[in-house]
């Protein structure tokens, strides 16, 4: 009878999930700050800026990497964690299981924490959320095999007689494939600004009180250079969060990212994260609410996690500007398209888009007489900067254009934001960013020629369509949607 009644809890539990999907809060860092006035805007917008500016460039420049065992070629890694959002799990078994803190980040594959003892090197002054402190090694997880496929595709796909090799298994057991004893040698991961070194372990991860996967793969860092809090990978990998779940949860996910223009005082809710979003699900909400408008994905063969769409043109009023070709296709290299990333603040455009875009606003905006605010550019990393209220109504509207018919018309706030100046005089600036030039290569590292930032897609749910190879954007209330699903 017990058996019965279990089987049932399990029987309505997966019909729940694939009804409605797992519902879990994102809660962004600004929220740990007490208040955030007038004067605090400007140092969040600056670095926030040069980190937007970071990731996307030393990825290019650099290439992140992962180490390959000794006669292998170095291939690229994700880029840099991003510090925006979060998300909480609990490891270990469910009578002991302890919570940590996640940076969500969709531009990566794998699921990283530090572990006790961790050293964590030039980390000093970094924030961190609750919860980050690091955690011993979960009683019930265990290293794995040097022989696991997942040991090959977190060492960039190594073959298992090189990684046996070098976790000393024998010969003999080499050759008759007898190493599943001996443990994943070590895994030297960077990104664009940090790096650690790391072991897989699989155990118990929950998601909620309801979800729970017990052999679940992650990576136990003792060593950070830069990186003291770990990173929930949402990229297209074997090793990510959504890969390791149920394939009711697996092929779908979504975000809405809650408008917070760097007021802590802004984020009431938390922003809602749906696993195994259900399209019939999504088309049940409110008449003033759009429908999805999605772009197909882009295959990437050097950087196969990435979400890769094609930006086709950006227009400002009436004017449409075509994006240059590199945005619209991803080449053998892994060179080109645009990424849709939630670890990147400000959207990077290549220079020569960028550029005609900021002229063409920079001519409606003069066209309305607004004054430049060079001032509020040198404190941003911003530009352009103009003087203006919340009053003025004469901002030119925008609008990003994807493969696929997908226009994506952006609420003014995601891409022109009014605070006050140092002087107490109300400024805003155009949000978006230059990337450099998308034709140059880099020392061997490629990458995108765009990323989609988070603060563009505030005000959107989101929707990463892996099983249908699209993404997709609808407007939404982003706290009404979290209070819609929660009551359920």
């Amino acid at each position: 009878m017990r058996r019965l009644c279990s089987l049932v809890v399990l029987f309505a539990l997966a019909l729940q999930l694939q009804c409605h999907g797992l519902l879990l809060p994102l809660t962004n860092t600004l929220s740990s700050l007490r208040a955030t006035n007038d004067t605090a805007v400007h140092p969040l917008l600056r670095s926030s800026s040069l980190r937007s500016a970071a990731r996307h460039h030393r990825h290019r420049a650099r290439g992140a990497h992962r180490l390959p065992p000794p006669g292998h070629h170095q291939l690229s890694l994700p880029l840099s964690p991003g510090s925006d959002y979060t998300l909480s799990l609990s490891v270990g078994p469910s009578s002991n299981a302890a919570p940590v803190s996640l940076f969500l980040d969709t531009g990566s594959d794998l699921v990283w924490f530090p572990c006790a003892p961790f050293t964590c090197m030039l980390c000093e002054g970094k924030p961190t959320p609750n919860n980050s402190s690091p955690l011993p090694p979960p009683i019930d997880s265990r290293r794995v095999s040097c022989a696991s496929p997942l040991c090959s595709a977190a060492h960039s796909s190594a073959p298992p007689a090189d990684l046996c090799a070098a976790a000393r298994c024998p010969l003999e057991d080499i050759e008759t494939e007898s190493c599943a004893s001996h443990a994943c040698p070590p895994l030297y991961y960077a990104y664009g600004d940090g790096s650690l070194v790391a072991h897989l372990r699989r155990g118990r991860v929950a998601l909620a009180a309801s979800m729970a996967v017990d052999n679940f793969t992650f990576a136990c860092a003792r060593t950070a250079l830069g990186e003291p809090v770990g990173v929930a990978g949402f990229g297209r990998g074997p090793l990510s969060l959504p890969a390791q779940l149920s394939p009711a949860l697996s092929g779908r996910f979504s975000y809405c990212l809650v408008a917070h223009s760097f007021r802590a005082d802004r984020l009431i809710r938390p922003s809602p994260l749906i696993l195994g979003r259900s399209p019939d699900d999504a088309s049940r909400l409110g008449p003033a609410e759009t429908d999805f408008v999605y772009t197909p994905l882009l295959h990437n063969p050097k950087h196969p996690y990435f979400y890769s769409v094609a930006l086709e043109a950006v227009s400002v009023g009436g004017t449409r500007i075509r994006a240059r070709r590199e945005l619209g296709y991803v080449d053998r290299a892994g060179n080109g398209g645009m990424v849709v990333d939630s670890g990147t603040t400000f959207t990077m455009l290549p220079n020569e888009t960028y550029a005609r875009v900021a002229e063409e606003f920079g001519r409606a905006m003069a066209a309305a007489q607004f004054a430049r605010a060079e001032n509020a550019e040198a404190q941003t990393g911003l530009t352009p900067c103009y003087y203006y209220s919340a009053s003025d109504r004469a901002v030119p509207p925008l609008a990003l254009h994807f493969r696929g018919n997908a226009t994506v018309a952006l609420p003014r706030r995601n891409y022109f934001m009014g605070f006050k100046s140092e002087s107490g005089r109300g400024v805003g600036c155009l949000m978006l960013m230059n990337g450099g030039d998308a034709s140059r290569e880099g020392d061997g590292g490629g990458g995108p020629a765009g990323t989609l930032g988070n603060f563009q897609q505030q005000g959107f749910e989101v929707v990463y369509d892996v099983d249908a190879g699209r993404v997709g954007f609808a407007r939404r209330r982003c706290t009404d949607l979290w209070d819609s699903l929660s009551r359920r």
